[in-house]
């Protein structure tokens, strides 16, 4: 094994494998260090995949209980075999995470196996030797972040990696923290049998997206059977007997009270990962927030050191920071790598899902960007009646001047996969009226997104 590189990558997430992969494209040695067993980070092993598995089974299962009968499908006895589901993740996390390992080896990228740490510029040990680089990628993603009064022990208070590995479905269900990785979570387990409760500080789920989809979201997860204690503070969860006890506190009305849950998944978000991995004595600098700084090549301050994906500034998503490790290895070949953070889409993969690229109102309103609006609900499309998926609306924001697409918003079915189109729109800076010229195939779901594109301009065909 050679004890030198062009580069060296500490962490193999979305972000790091995939810029040594286009590294190693461009010609340049490359290594990438990783202490799992498993290659692909937090996302292959114990996020992104194995809880989309989770989703998807447990829909299959919640279809097949209640969905089917109206197509005229009928089954009786539906029973839930969790050892089962729990074992086809497992396949499909060791399927990708070998796909990884598959990839290192077809572009000859070294594995150095066993915790990364930086000596100084140029230099890395791994496991009591040290190796060289040209240039240092530090890539090891994020961790759930903690809370005051909550001591994870990943059985009966748990995070995200927990959830995932229940063996049973908890007869009461408490997630703190109405974001994205609860409300997928508590998903799952509602639908496969467990009460839930989701208890969040501010006074709506999902912070940070489009205010009038936050609102309907609310009302069909409601609908869906889960519960919400909003504008409510967690003080403190103690572990009695089989079960948790959680003291809370609403900010409204200054009360007190206790509720017993059988499992509590802590979902507050995440934290940058950068314990153990030397950067205060290599001299890097990080940011109030733990975050390493960087500049808009992503190198920090120390030469030949570098950042992306969780670890700096921007939103904590794996198709984020693969755009950074392909922006970056770029950069360092030479080439002009480019990442539009406005075309960076988001997904909440519920049912329905939920998706978002660009900006939203009320990043609009306090800007000062005057702004058209055009929406159109899945109601009044003919291929969301026949799958008989019509929760939702498509929302586009268009500058009010110029009619340039500023962002989209969607709830519905497949939002996740309908909000490419707008990305694309806003990457190459098309209007709604592009949009709604473009052809789209009917019966389709896209259609929504048309239809929208036309209410901007109060041309929607079928409302």
């Amino acid at each position: 094994m050679p004890d030198s590189f062009d580069l060296i990558v500490i962490g193999s997430g979305p972000g790091g494998y995939v810029c040594a992969i286009r590294a190693a494209q461009l010609g340049m040695t490359v290594a990438c260090v990783e202490k799992r067993d498993t290659l692909g980070g937090t996302c292959l092993n114990v996020g992104c995949i194995p809880s989309k598995a989770l989703l998807h089974s447990s829909e299959k299962f919640h279809e097949a209980g209640h969905g089917l009968a109206a197509h005229g499908v009928v089954i009786s006895g539906v029973t839930l075999d969790l050892t089962k589901m729990q074992a086809r993740k497992a396949e499909v996390v060791g399927a990708n995470t070998k796909g990884v390992e598959f990839l290192f080896k077809k572009n000859k990228i070294t594995w150095l196996r066993g915790a990364g740490r930086i000596l100084g510029a140029g230099r890395v040990d791994v496991g009591g030797i040290e190796y060289a680089a040209k240039h240092i990628v530090i890539a090891t993603g994020s961790d759930s972040s903690p809370l005051p009064g909550v001591e994870v022990d990943e059985k009966r208070i748990v995070t995200s990696t927990g959830a995932l590995e229940l063996d049973a479905v908890p007869g009461h269900l408490v997630v703190i923290g109405g974001g994205v990785i609860g409300l997928e979570l508590g998903s799952v387990w509602k639908r496969l049998g467990a009460e839930v409760t989701v208890v969040e500080f501010l006074d709506r789920l999902i912070p940070g997206n489009d205010g009038e989809v936050a609102k309907q979201f609310e009302r069909i997860l409601t609908r869906q059977g889960m519960k919400f204690r909003l504008s409510t503070k967690v003080t403190s969860a103690k572990i009695e007997g089989d079960g948790v006890s959680l003291t809370v506190e609403s900010l409204k009305k200054g009360t007190t009270e206790t509720i017993a849950a059988d499992i509590v998944l802590l979902a507050v978000g995440r934290r940058p990962h950068t314990e153990g991995l030397g950067l205060a004595e290599a001299g890097v600098v990080l940011d109030a927030r733990g975050r390493v700084i960087t500049d808009a090549n992503f190198a920090t301050n120390v030469a030949g050191i570098h950042a992306i994906g969780d670890v700096i500034a921007g939103p904590m998503l794996a198709h984020k920071a693969e755009e950074e490790g392909v922006a970056l290895a770029e950069i360092l070949a030479g080439q002009h790598g480019h990442v539009n953070y406005n075309a960076i889409p988001g997904v909440i993969y519920t049912w329905p899902e939920v998706a978002s690229v660009g900006q939203t109102e009320e990043q609009l309103k306090e800007s000062g960007i005057a702004y058209n609006i055009g929406k159109f609900p899945f109601t009044a499309n003919g291929r969301a009646r026949a799958l008989g998926m019509t929760d939702g609306f498509v929302k586009i924001l268009a500058d009010k001047a110029s009619d340039r697409v500023l962002g989209c918003h969607i709830i519905g079915p497949e939002a996740g996969t309908l909000i490419a189109e707008v990305a694309m729109a806003i990457e190459f800076g098309a209007s709604s009226e592009d949009i709604g010229r473009i052809c789209h195939a009917h019966p389709t779901l896209n259609e929504v997104v048309k239809e929208a594109a036309l209410a901007v301009e109060d041309r929607a065909l079928h409302i």
